[in-house]
This record gives C-alpha cells, structure tokens and sequence, in this order.
C-alpha cells in the first residue's frame, strides 16, 4: 500500500486516482501509523508553504516523513511536496523553515521574464539518465507544472532534472529512495503515469 500523506493541502484525490489507475493500491491518510506501515510514501501539495508547514505541524507529520525517510522507505515528493523538503523558502519575503532533508532554496520566479508567474502549462525538462524515476523515458519529456516558486538545490549532485522557464531551475531531485518533483506526474499524461509506474517498482520491483 502507497500512503498519501493528508495535511489539508490540496491535490491528493488525483494522485490518489493515478495510482489506482496504474494498478497500485494508494490511499489519502492523515494517520501518521498508516503513514509509517505503508510501502512508499507520498507528500504532494499546492499552496502555500508556510500554511504547508503550519499543517504539517498541526497533523504530527513533520517526525512521521522524517523517519520515514530515515528508515529508507520509497518517498515521493510532489510540487509543494517536493519544496518542503528543502531548508527554507522566500514565500512571502520571509525565510519560512522547511523540512531541512535537503540543503537549498525555494525562491520565486521572477517577474520581469516576460513570462506569466505562476508558471503553469506543459514544458520540456532535461532529465539524468541515472536516476530511476525516468527510466524509459526520453531525455527531454514534456511534464505538467502549477508553481510560482522554485527550487535552488544546494548540491547539485541530487539534481535529476532541470528546465528553463525565463531562468534555468531545478525540477527533480533524488537521493537513496527519496525522489521528489516540481511538475505533476498525476496531470503530466503517459509521461507521468511512467514515472509513477517507476516508483511502483522501486516499491515492489
């Protein structure tokens, strides 16, 4: 069983649904035992990350994907998930503390790109064929993004994918068993059931 961590941040039902329909049990919990006993674990999210973090908080999760994470379980982390799991952002104007797993920023795009902020829509990354989270896919897939804010990973050597928007960013990290993404696997079609379908097998081989 896939637990989706449930901290009142949206998002989770389709995730939940993209799972099902790969054939993989999953299910949204906010029961931190449920949240440890499962297979793998997953952290989506949108919103904001201060409101993340409070709710995290509120809901015990915080030491629950930290020992997660420390046991060596499959880890997931999605959008607002994957921020979390850096030191801070500068949501807001403020360096709100995140989950501290990784060393790094999350920072907001900029707004003089002649871009539209909040990225959001279909674009190319360029992913690192060493990492087992894009295993049959090509070098530059089109994935599906929501974000305003971004991530400026500290150690680039976690860094599995990247892509440019106006400045080039980091999209896609992976250490051990923890993965996480900026795009949505669950909204970015074949290509994202791929990916899913990849963390599926590090779950069950």
């Amino acid at each position: 069983m896939i637990a989706i961590i449930d901290y009142g941040v949206g998002n989770l039902r389709s995730v939940e649904k993209a799972f099902h329909f790969i054939g993989c049990e999953a299910s949204v919990s906010s029961d931190p035992d449920f949240v440890l006993n499962a297979d793998g674990v997953v952290l989506p999210g949108v919103g904001a990350y201060s409101d993340a973090m409070d709710n995290l908080k509120k809901a015990g999760m915080v030491d629950v994907v930290k020992r997660v994470i420390e046991d060596d379980k499959p880890f997931l982390g999605i959008c607002l998930g994957m921020q979390l799991l850096f030191d801070y952002s500068k949501e807001g104007g403020d360096n709100v503390r995140g989950l501290g797993i990784f060393k790094g920023a999350i920072k907001q795009l900029p707004s003089d790109m002649n871009l539209k902020v909040p990225h959001m829509g279909w674009n190319s990354i360029k992913t690192s064929q060493d990492c087992a989270l894009f295993k049959n896919l090509p070098n530059t897939p089109y994935v599906y993004f929501v974000h305003s804010y971004y991530l400026d990973a500290e150690n680039k050597d976690i860094v599995k994918a990247t892509t440019d928007y106006g400045i080039q960013f980091d999209v896609a990290v992976g250490k051990g068993k923890v993965f996480a993404t900026q795009f949505h696997p669950e909204k970015s079609g074949e290509v994202g059931l791929t990916i899913l379908r990849n963390f599926k097998e590090l779950i069950y081989g």
